[in-house]
């Protein structure tokens, strides 16, 4: 099983990361040329593409201006958002962040798909943005099937058709637009229940997705029956008001 998440807008290249081994993405090129791409259209067209004030479009803008040189780190370590609070990597052990190598990908408008450990630079590209270099007007377009054929090598590779997306809806639609032939699709919502019935809540959401995937790591979960069992932060299964392959975990509040 492979659990897909977003990558996060907000990075951490302060603190001093742990002292794994890291590994080169595969489309450590294609991020390279991208980058140099971002950089000539300059901050101005930036902003407006990624709809971000002027202040973090110059500092994006200055990223993929000096992103050969910039400082690498691993990926799950650089992402700094939400799902990555939820993560908690750095209280992780050796055979979690092992298992995480394995078993984790993050999607990434920039990098394409990315593993754990896998080095990145300092940048911020949506996959949503409606911008891509050459021919295509978009990154869906960009990429078109080249992140899918490598989730069906990786798939192949770890022996399993399971697919846990914990991804939000723009990164999952790289994947959607050509799902990697015989997988198994898993999509996983979480809910709160509360006085007024079920509601959705983004911030502990995205917190959650990425509890489930340190869960899964820590136990080294690896077929979708033993992560139903998942229970972090008062989440449960909720069977009734779930379907074969779309799950929803609800806690009460």
């Amino acid at each position: 099983m492979l659990a897909f998440l977003s990558p996060a807008k907000s990075l951490d290249y302060q603190r001093p990361a742990p002292a794994f081994a890291t590994t080169t993405p595969r489309f450590a090129e294609d991020a390279a040329r991208l980058a140099a791409a971002a950089a000539r259209i300059g901050a101005k067209k930036l902003g407006e593409l990624m709809h971000i004030s002027d202040k973090l479009a110059t500092l994006n803008a200055d990223r993929f201006t000096h992103f050969a040189d910039a400082e690498e780190r691993a990926a799950l370590y650089a992402f700094n958002g939400d799902v990555y609070l939820g993560f908690e990597a750095r209280s992780l052990d050796d055979a979690a962040i092992a298992f995480a190598q394995d078993h984790v990908r993050i999607l990434s408008g920039l990098y394409g798909l990315l593993r754990p450990l896998d080095t990145i630079r300092p940048y911020r590209l949506e996959m949503g943005t409606r911008w891509a270099p050459g021919r295509h007007r978009t990154l869906y377009e960009h990429w078109g099937t080249r992140v899918s054929d490598a989730i069906a090598a990786d798939l192949a590779d770890a022996g399993t058709n399971i697919i846990l997306n914990l991804a939000s809806q723009e990164y999952w639609g790289v994947v959607a637009q050509h799902p990697p032939a015989g997988a198994r699709i898993i999509t996983v919502d979480f809910k709160d229940n509360g006085p007024k019935g079920l509601r959705f809540n983004s911030f502990a959401a995205k917190r959650a997705r990425g509890m489930m995937a340190r869960w899964m790591c820590e136990h080294h979960i690896t077929t979708p029956d033993a992560l139903q069992a998942f229970d972090s932060d008062g989440y449960a299964f909720a069977a009734d008001r779930s379907e074969e392959d779309r799950w929803l975990f609800v806690r009460e509040r």
